[in-house]
């Protein structure tokens, strides 16, 4: 990887090259893409084939990518936005099973009548069960305990 001096000024640009400097060091092959709006810089790693040591175990070394591009990109600068880092759809299917388990989740929390502690996850993770719940009638949504090892909590709504 290049030294900071010789970064782009664009934060977009310094995300892209920070991605992939990491793929060269981990001696993967593949193509970066950046596609950025108001909102946010989304970086995507395609082709190449298995991005396992990229996305790592639970996702763990993709979440510390995301973080290391989004303090690359906005270095010094005032106004920032979201980064995202994905590989080979990884963040699509990890949704989708978040999605899936906050379903069981309030499932288990409505007939039972009993809360529900789910597993530790990052705070984009708990961010995807919270969204995905809150508009599910009967049960409310909250996170508990510390770093790493907060959890989100989904409990069932006391009838008054």
């Amino acid at each position: 990887m290049s030294e900071t001096a010789d970064w782009p000024d664009d934060p977009a640009e310094r995300a892209r090259e920070l991605v992939e400097g990491v793929l060269d060091e981990l001696d993967l092959d593949g193509d970066v893409e950046v596609d950025e709006d108001d909102d946010r810089i989304a970086v995507t790693v395609t082709g190449g084939g298995d991005y396992g040591l990229l996305i790592g175990k639970r996702g763990q070394t993709i979440d510390a990518l995301q973080l290391l591009a989004y303090q690359a990109a906005f270095r010094g600068l005032r106004e920032r936005k979201r980064v995202t880092v994905d590989a080979s759809g990884y963040r699509e299917r990890r949704r989708e099973t978040l999605e899936g388990r906050a379903d069981r989740a309030a499932e288990q929390a409505l007939t039972s009548n009993r809360i529900v502690e789910m597993d530790p996850m990052s705070a984009q993770e708990r961010r995807v069960v919270h969204e995905r719940l809150k508009g599910r009638a009967g049960v409310e949504t909250y996170s508990e305990g510390d770093e790493p090892h907060r959890c989100v909590v989904v409990a069932p709504l006391v009838s008054e």
